[in-house]
């Protein structure tokens, strides 16, 4: 199957877990699939959902820091008051994107909107866009560096639940939320749900 490959590249990456509002804020290891799909809608300057296309992706990172980070909460009066927490961040993410949407090529080479993994200060480059041909492989094939569908068997990991996407409404709604394995390193999985990247060596399972 012919796909949109997308190398990325940045220095900071941070990904919220839903359950934590205040306090000290964890990073996933990996991104959601709706931060995903919010990447590629900056980079097109439109609003993009699993209708347009189906996605893939593979993300490692070097090591995981922690940093300060101002915010303001608003009370009912409209006033604000400043408060400083704890924020964990990944450092250097390495990120490979795979669209079925061929004609996504071109948004990548000129984004309509700076592309971010996490918060505004979280920028990524990309390193190139090119057609690859993704294969069906028979046997133990390494998967890792995204999430997968809890139903998906020969998976293991921690679980969180995450949306797929979030509506372009406000307030914003979070659709599709189910469970996901977080496959932070590579295992081994011998099934037929994950395509085969021969150039990368890896599976990949595609969203949407």
């Amino acid at each position: 199957m012919k796909v949109l490959r997308v190398h990325l590249v940045g220095w900071t990456a941070s990904f919220r877990y839903p359950i934590f509002i205040t306090g000290y804020q964890p990073t996933l290891p990996v991104p959601p699939v709706s931060t995903i799909y919010g990447l590629i809608s900056a980079a097109k300057g439109e609003y993009v959902t699993p209708l347009n296309t189906k996605v893939g992706y593979v993300m490692r990172s070097e090591a995981k820091g922690v940093d300060l980070e101002t915010i303001y909460m608003l009370s009912t009066d409209n006033s604000a008051k400043s408060n400083v927490y704890k924020r964990e961040f990944l450092l250097n993410p390495d990120l490979y994107l795979y669209l079925t949407n061929l004609s996504f090529k071109e948004i990548f080479k000129k984004p309509e909107y700076p592309l971010l993994l996490g918060r505004s200060s979280d920028l990524m480059m990309v390193e190139e866009v090119k057609e690859v041909d993704l294969m069906q492989k028979s046997g133990n094939k390494r998967v890792g560096g995204t999430v997968v569908p809890f139903e998906e068997e020969g998976i293991w990991g921690p679980l969180q639940a995450l949306p797929m996407y979030f509506s372009n409404t406000i307030p914003r709604e979070a659709i599709g939320i189910k469970p996901y394995y977080i496959l932070e390193d590579f295992i081994e999985y011998d099934g037929d749900k994950f395509w085969y990247d021969d150039t990368l060596d890896w599976g990949v399972y595609l969203h949407g």
